[in-house]
């Protein structure tokens, strides 16, 4: 047996394994036989700073609202009562900037982010928070709408 044959003998002829399948990549298995999760890959070197900067460079980005003032145009919608949410402090907590890098920092890690709305007794939304997204599960109605839980 030459010495190319006995590296590649393992590869040639899997036996039983899911490797590079859906299966590992939905129920998290790894080659290393650890669970690989958001807590762990954040400690990882590579991963940490991907997501930073990622997470960074979409939070840095201008965000303005729009409202179209015939079927055409659109203009900036300064006086909206969401502008001051979105472009400058969504609650009392925090700026846009870093509501919006947690909201792709959930994005990046979990699939998906998501924001409570709170409102006042008149029903307008004063204040948006981000939710933990993988605490949240996403379920249909009968009607088919899509309904969220925070468990």
């Amino acid at each position: 047996m030459s010495i190319l044959s006995g590296l590649f003998r393992s590869r040639d002829k899997p036996t039983n394994s899911t490797n590079g399948s859906t299966y590992r990549f939905l129920f998290g298995g790894s080659n290393s036989g650890k669970a690989v999760n958001e807590r762990s890959a954040m400690q990882m070197t590579a991963v940490y700073p991907c997501v930073r900067i990622l997470s960074e460079s979409i939070a840095g980005l201008p965000v303005h609202v729009y409202q179209y003032t015939d079927s055409v145009s659109k203009e900036k919608a300064i006086k909206h009562p969401l502008y001051h949410l979105i472009h400058d402090e969504p609650n009392p907590e925090m700026t846009s900037f870093v509501f919006r890098e947690t909201l792709m920092t959930h994005l990046l890690l979990y699939g998906n982010a998501y924001a409570q709305i709170i409102r006042n007794g008149k029903g307008e939304v004063i204040a948006l928070y981000p939710l933990m997204a993988n605490r949240m599960s996403v379920d249909r109605d009968d009607k088919g709408h899509g309904t969220r839980k925070q468990y």
